[in-house]
C-alpha cells in the first residue's frame, strides 16, 4: 500500500513507524546520491512528519526540481520512505520570430537562461521584460514579446520568442511646466534625451530610455541650482503616448523658488595663512549668484591647498546660512587640517617591461616627503603623457603610522613597440609604401628606436634614430639621427642626405628646453624649364642649383600645460624656434618661428582650437636657399589650396611643346609666413576613435610686409579623423574663400593622408 505525502500539508501517517529504507525515484539527471545527501532522515530512524517536511524543502533548495513528494511504501521487511521528484526541464533550443531591429545574438546575450540550462518561469518572464527594454531603448516603444515553450521530450523543452517590432516611436515634444527663468529650449539643451528631428536615424536623437530621463531631472535641477535656485524642485517626467500611437510626449513639472546671491565668505577653524590668501583661491565671490558647482570646486581647491602642504587629511566643511528676506547665502568653510603627512613609500606594480625608475622619474611625490596632492595629480598625468601605458591609477593606503601614506602606482603597460609593412596615401606625395621598426621604450628604460623607411611616388625617406630623455638618469635629453630623403617638388627635385644630435632639458613639468646640431648634405636637381630660365635671368636672387652643405644650430623652447598630450582637450601649447646656418658649409640662413595653439572644450567632448604660427628667415651674407623658405598649402597648413603652392610667385615666360610662348609660374618661397586655424572636433564614434572637425584656416607667405595682410588666403571646411590601426587618417576638404586665378579650384579640393609620416 502507498500513501502519498505532500510537503507542507499535513501528513497523513502515523509518527513513530521505524524506517527500513529510503529511496529516491523520478530522477534522471541527478543522481540519488546527491539527493540522498541533503536529507536528514536515514534508515532505521522513526519516521518524523517534522523531519520528512524538512527533508522535502532541502531537495527542493538543490534547484533541480519543480515538484518533490514523499511517499510511503509497506512491505514485508517494514516501512520504506521514498521521495519522488520530478526534474525541471532542460532547454535544448532557442529560437526568434520576428525580430530585425535587434540581432539574435543581442537578444540571447539578455537572457536570464541559456541554452542547455534548467528552464524556469521566473527567468523566463525577466527575460521577456529585458528585450522589451532593450526594444525601448531603440524607440520601439510598443513591442510585443510572447514566448511559447514545447516539450520535446519528459525533460526537454523548447523556447520561442515571438517578436512585433512595431514602429519606432519617438519623443516629438518635451513640455515643462513652471519654468519662469529658463525657457524651454535652454533646459532641453541641458538634458541628455532631445527630441525627434530629421536626423534622429544617424543620431538616436528622441529615443525614450527610462534612466536617461530620470537623470535628465537631476541634471535640470543642478543647472538651477548652479544659477542661485537653491529651493528648485523637479518632479519625475511624466511619458505618454499620443491617441495615434504615433510619438511620445514628456511633461515635467519645475517649481523655481527665488534666485539667491552669494553674500558673505568667511573661514574659520585651523587657517595656515592669512584669510586674504585663501579668498584669492576660491571662485566664489560675494554679490555673485550662487553656484553649487563652483562651491563644490572651491572645496575641492581648498582641500589640495591643505593637501599641497602635507596635510592629506583636512576636511573642509562648508556652512551655509540663508537669508531669506536678502535672498543671500552667507558661506564660511569650516576648515580642519588634521596631521601632517608624509608618504613612507611608492610601490609600483603592472609594469613587468617598464624599469621602475621609468615611472619613479615621473612622480612628483617622493618617499619621506610631505603628502602633496597636486603632486600625485600631476604624477598621473606625467605618466599618461609617456604614451607608455593604457591605465596609470594612483591611490593612496595607510602606512605605519597614522601619519603616514604609502602610494600605490599600479599601470597597465600597452604595446610601445611597432613593427609595420604597408602603405598609405598622401595628398602631397601620393602612394607611399612603408616599413618601420619602432620601439618607444626601448629595453624598458624608457628610450626612443626607430628604424624607419617610406617609398612613394614623389618621396623616399628613410631615417635611423635612438633618444634617451632621461641621459644617464639625470634631467638631460640626448639623442642622435641619421637619414635620407629624396622629394620631387613643382619645380625642382631634392637629395638630402643627414645627421644630428640633439638634446633637451627640461625647466619644469610645463616647460622644456631643445637643442639640435644637424649637417646635411643636399642636391638640388631636374628643374623644370621655368626654373631654369628663371634661375639664368635673377642669378643670385635664386638659389643654385647643384650640390651644397648646410651646417646648422637649432634651439626652442616649448610651453605644454595641456590635460593629456596625445590628443588634448584644454591647455595651451607655445613654442619659440630658431635655427642659425652657417657653422661652416655653403648654406646660410636664419629662422625664427614661433608657435601658439590654445584647446578648450566648449561641450563635453566639443573640443575647439585655435593656432597661430609665425615665421621669418633671414640672409646670412648670401641668398636664402629655396627650399629653406616657406611654402604653405595643403592638409597641413592651408587647406583648399594645393601644397606649397601660396608663396610669392614669379611669373616665366617659356615655350611649349609645339614651340609657343607661355607662361609658367615659379613657387620661389616668402621670407615671412603667417598662418592659423580654428577647429571644432567632436566625436564621431567614440569607441573606434573617430572624430569629425570642422575648420576655418587663413594663411600666406610673402616677402613684402606691408602687403601681407592684403593677400591673406582663407578657406574652410570639414572632415574626419581616425586613430586607424595603420596610423592616423586624416580626411579633410577644404574650400578656398578667395581663390587665385589659374592656380587655385573655387570649388575646393578633398585631401587625405593615412598611414605613419617619417
Amino acid at each position: 500500500m502507498l500513501l502519498m505525502l505532500i510537503s507542507g500539508s499535513t501528513v497523513a501517517y502515523a509518527n513513530g513507524e521505524k524506517l527500513v529504507e529510503i529511496r529516491v525515484q523520478g530522477n534522471r539527471r541527478i543522481e540519488s546520491a546527491s539527493i540522498l545527501n541533503v536529507i536528514k532522515m536515514h534508515a532505521g530512524d522513526t519516521l518524523d512528519n517534522d523531519k520528512t517536511d524538512a527533508d522535502i524543502r532541502a531537495i527542493y533548495k538543490l534547484g533541480h526540481f519543480q515538484d518533490v513528494q514523499a511517499l510511503k511504501e509497506e512491505s514485508d521487511k517494514g516501512v520504506i520512505l521514498v521521495y519522488s521528484v520530478q526534474e525541471k526541464p532542460i532547454v535544448r533550443d532557442i529560437t526568434f520570430e520576428g525580430n530585425k531591429e535587434i540581432t539574435t545574438e543581442k537578444l540571447k546575450a539578455a537572457l536570464e537562461f541559456r541554452l542547455n540550462s534548467i528552464f524556469s518561469s521566473k527567468d523566463l518572464d525577466k527575460s521577456i521584460a529585458k528585450i522589451k527594454k532593450m526594444y525601448g531603448d531603440e524607440g520601439y516603444y510598443l513591442a510585443d514579446v510572447q514566448a511559447q515553450t514545447k516539450k520535446t521530450s519528459t525533460n526537454d523543452l523548447t523556447v520561442r520568442f515571438k517578436v512585433v517590432e512595431g514602429k519606432k516611436i519617438l519623443i516629438k515634444e518635451i513640455h515643462f511646466d513652471g519654468n519662469k527663468t529658463f525657457k524651454s529650449s535652454k533646459l532641453k539643451k541641458v538634458m541628455e534625451t532631445k527630441e525627434e528631428w530629421f536626423l534622429s536615424w544617424l543620431t538616436s536623437a528622441g529615443t525614450y530610455k527610462d534612466e536617461v530621463l530620470k537623470n535628465d531631472a537631476m541634471l535640470i535641477a543642478d543647472y538651477y541650482l548652479n544659477n542661485g535656485f537653491i529651493n528648485i524642485k523637479v518632479g519625475e517626467p511624466v511619458v505618454k503616448l499620443n491617441e495615434a500611437k504615433t510619438a511620445l510626449a514628456v511633461y515635467i513639472g519645475i517649481t523655481e523658488g527665488e534666485q539667491y546671491r552669494i553674500g558673505e565668505i568667511g573661514f574659520k577653524g585651523d587657517l595656515l595663512g592669512p584669510v586674504t590668501d585663501l579668498e584669492k583661491k576660491l571662485k566664489s565671490v560675494p554679490g555673485e549668484v550662487f553656484n553649487r558647482s563652483l562651491l563644490r570646486a572651491d572645496i575641492g581647491v581648498l582641500t589640495d591647498v591643505y593637501g599641497d602642504k602635507g596635510y592629506a587629511f583636512a576636511n573642509i566643511n562648508p556652512l551655509t546660512k540663508l537669508d531669506n528676506d536678502k535672498k543671500t547665502v552667507d558661506m564660511t568653510f569650516d576648515i580642519e587640517k588634521g596631521e601632517l603627512v608624509s608618504i613612507e613609500r611608492i610601490n609600483i606594480s603592472g609594469n613587468p617591461k617598464s624599469r621602475d625608475k621609468v615611472i619613479r622619474r615621473e612622480m612628483r611625490v617622493t618617499e619621506s616627503g610631505l603628502y602633496s596632492a597636486t603632486g600625485i595629480k600631476r604624477s598621473k598625468q606625467n605618466l599618461m603623457n609617456l604614451g607608455f601605458f593604457e591605465e596609470a591609477n594612483i591611490a593612496t593606503a595607510k602606512g605605519s603610522a597614522s601619519n603616514k601614506l604609502n602610494i600605490n602606482v599600479d599601470v597597465k603597460e600597452k604595446p610601445t613597440g611597432t613593427f609595420s609593412i604597408g602603405g598609405g596615401y598622401s595628398s602631397l606625395d601620393g602612394i607611399i609604401g612603408q616599413g618601420s621598426i619602432q620601439q618607444a621604450n626601448f629595453l624598458g628604460l624608457g628610450l626612443k628606436a626607430n628604424l624607419s623607411a617610406s617609398i612613394g611616388g614623389k618621396s623616399q625617406t628613410y631615417a635611423l634614430g635612438l633618444t634617451d630623455p632621461y641621459f644617464m638618469d639625470s634631467k638631460w635629453t640626448l639623442g642622435g639621427d641619421v637619414y635620407r630623403s629624396e622629394r620631387d617638388y613643382d619645380d625642382y627635385s631634392r637629395r638630402l642626405i643627414g645627421a644630428d644630435i640633439k638634446g633637451g632639458y627640461p625647466i619644469n613639468d610645463y616647460i622644456g628646453t631643445f637643442f639640435m646640431y644637424k649637417y646635411e648634405v643636399k642636391d638640388i636637381y631636374n628643374p623644370v624649364i621655368a626654373y631654369q630660365t628663371l634661375n639664368l635671368t635673377y642669378g643670385n636672387d635664386t638659389y643654385p642649383l647643384g650640390t651644397t652643405t648646410t651646417s646648422a644650430i637649432f634651439s626652442s623652447i616649448t610651453h605644454n600645460n595641456t590635460d593629456y598630450r596625445p590628443d588634448p582637450s584644454t591647455g595651451m601649447i607655445n613654442s619659440l624656434s630658431a635655427e642659425y646656418a652657417g657653422l661652416g658649409g655653403d648654406n646660410k640662413y636664419a629662422r625664427v618661428i614661433t608657435d601658439h595653439t590654445y584647446f578648450h572644450p566648449l561641450y563635453k567632448k566639443l573640443i575647439a582650437s585655435t593656432k597661430l604660427t609665425l615665421g621669418y628667415i633671414g640672409e646670412v651674407g648670401k641668398p636664402i636657399p629655396i627650399d629653406e623658405k616657406f611654402y604653405l598649402g595643403g592638409i597641413y597648413s592651408l587647406r583648399g589650396y594645393s601644397t606649397r603652392t601660396v608663396s610669392p610667385i614669379r611669373i616665366q615666360l617659356i615655350k611649349d611643346q609645339n614651340g609657343n610662348q607661355v607662361n609658367d609660374h615659379v613657387y620661389m618661397g616668402g621670407s615671412k609666413e603667417i598662418f592659423g586655424n580654428t577647429e571644432l572636433t567632436f566625436p564621431l564614434l567614440t569607441e573606434a576613435g573617430l572624430k569629425g572637425v570642422v575648420f576655418f584656416d587663413y594663411g600666406n607667405s610673402f616677402d613684402d610686409t606691408s602687403a601681407a595682410f592684403n593677400t591673406m588666403l582663407m578657406s574652410y571646411g570639414a572632415g574626419i579623423r581616425w586613430a586607424s590601426p595603420i596610423g592616423p587618417l586624416r580626411l579633410e576638404y577644404g574650400i578656398p574663400v578667395n581663390p587665385r586665378k589659374t592656380i587655385d579650384s573655387s570649388s575646393g579640393r578633398l585631401e587625405f593622408s593615412i598611414g605613419s609620416m617619417f
